[in-house]
């Protein structure tokens, strides 16, 4: 006699919804103890970013009408990285009087987030401190400009690891 083809079906059912909670359960444990970290592009959460996107775009128009900002530092590196700009206004006069807030990030995560404080301005050069980095490889550079009523943010994207730094 054959078997019965009808007495496999509720046994392929079984095994494959434990299989499915079973995945299930995988997958809350991994998102558990992995979760997702926050970003804080511009400076900010992403939610106050998202919220005032159109204000922050209007405030970097206004500012790049009047101001010229250049990132002077050669390349980023692990040892020793000194972050310097150099903000001048369209006469090319040179900027001293500008406020300047730095974040060294990992685009990944911000454990490893280093400020840079008290940068030394001599004829529009904004040079911060050197300073030691804790990993190889990309970074994120955030700065917040302010000269007067007038700001934007200046994020670039770095490698220590190559030379080429460009703004996102």
């Amino acid at each position: 006699m054959e078997n019965n083809a009808g007495r496999k079906w509720p046994w392929i059912i079984t095994i494959a919804i434990l299989l499915f909670i079973t995945a299930i359960v995988i997958a809350v444990k991994v998102a558990l103890t992995a979760p997702v970290k926050l970003s804080n592009y511009g400076m900010q959460n992403y939610h106050a970013y998202d919220a005032n996107i159109n204000d922050i775009i209007e405030a970097k128009i206004a500012f790049d009408q009047n101001y010229t900002i250049a990132f002077v530092t050669p390349q980023i590196t692990a040892k020793g990285c000194a972050v310097a700009y150099k903000i001048s206004d369209k006469a090319k006069n040179a900027i001293n009087n500008a406020k300047i807030e730095v974040v060294l990030t990992r685009p990944d995560t911000t454990d490893f987030d280093i400020t840079l404080n008290s940068p030394t301005v001599v004829d529009g050069m904004y040079t911060f401190k050197a300073t030691d980095l804790p990993k190889l490889g990309r970074w994120d550079i955030l700065a917040k400009i302010s000269v007067g009523d007038k700001s934007r943010f200046y994020n670039l994207k770095a490698d220590t690891r190559n030379s080429h730094t460009e703004e996102f």
